[in-house]
């Protein structure tokens, strides 16, 4: 049975790269969510192909990955090489909400429950390679990355692996980007807000955990902190820092490092 009352795909035959367009009447979000999904070569003849989510940051929508930073290419690439398995990406929008939701619940729109059950439920309507035991991933840059990274520890159990690129760490940072103000998001608490407090309090089931930075970014202080955190708490992860700053080319270099992380693991990784 379909899991939504309405849901539109794009026709193959104007379809390209392997992309697919998808918009779906989403309950969490009570109206339309759209979706933008990378199927690999052979991905018909797959079973239980591995999902990657990739959130995108404030601004965009569902084609930022790949109109501005060639994910389904650089995916396509590295399957084609032999250095990740075939998987699928799902690039969803974020709800639409200001200039960003943050991916957190709010008082009208659940846009947490939206990521975490309906774009992978989505992704099985429309790929039936993806299956209930497919492996998902999670990563997102900047908002992204906070939802990424915030929402992977949070539902610890419904991911495999966790990424973040150039990541807002604490719900306060959005103040640094968008206009709306901060009162107008969901989560109120401290501890709902914050990256650390969903890492620490699901550390025990917490998937494997990879982030990254720029040296150039206004959010690295922030990252670096995130790291001595967790590092001082004895949470493994990974935690890396290459040249850039806050922007595409950086995220589009190293997409290819969140690919090759989530490739290497599997869910007895955990």
């Amino acid at each position: 049975m379909a899991h939504f009352r309405t849901i539109e795909i794009s026709d193959p035959r104007f379809e390209s790269d392997g992309l697919r367009e998808v918009t779906f009447k989403s309950p969490s979000l009570r109206g339309r969510a759209d979706v933008t999904l990378w199927l690999p070569p052979g991905a018909e003849a797959a079973s239980d192909l591995p999902l990657v989510i990739l959130l995108h940051g404030v601004y965009g929508s569902h084609w930022a990955w790949t109109r501005n930073g060639g994910a389904h290419r650089t995916a396509a690439d590295l399957v084609a090489r032999g250095e990740i398995p075939p998987m699928a990406l799902a690039m969803p929008s974020d709800g639409l909400w200001g200039d960003g939701s943050g991916y957190v619940t709010h008082p009208e729109r659940d846009f947490e429950r939206y990521v975490v059950e309906e774009v992978p439920a989505c992704a099985r309507e429309v790929a039936k390679s993806v299956t209930e035991r497919s492996p998902v991933f999670i990563a997102g840059l900047s908002m992204g990355g906070y939802g990424a990274m915030r929402l992977g520890a949070k539902y610890a159990e419904r991911f495999t692996g966790i990424s973040g690129h150039s990541s807002i760490t604490h719900l306060s940072l959005m103040s640094e980007f968008v206009e709306e103000p901060l009162a107008a998001y969901g989560p109120h608490s401290e501890d709902e807000q914050s990256v650390l407090h969903w890492i620490l309090s699901h550390r025990d089931r917490l998937p494997p955990l990879r982030f990254d930075c720029g040296m150039a970014d206004p959010l690295i202080d922030e990252n670096r902190e995130l790291h001595r955190e967790l590092t001082s708490h004895g949470v493994p992860h990974v935690y890396e820092e290459f040249p850039g700053g806050h922007e595409w080319p950086y995220w589009e270099a190293h997409l290819a490092d969140t690919l090759r992380f989530f490739g290497r693991l599997r869910p007895h990784d955990r």
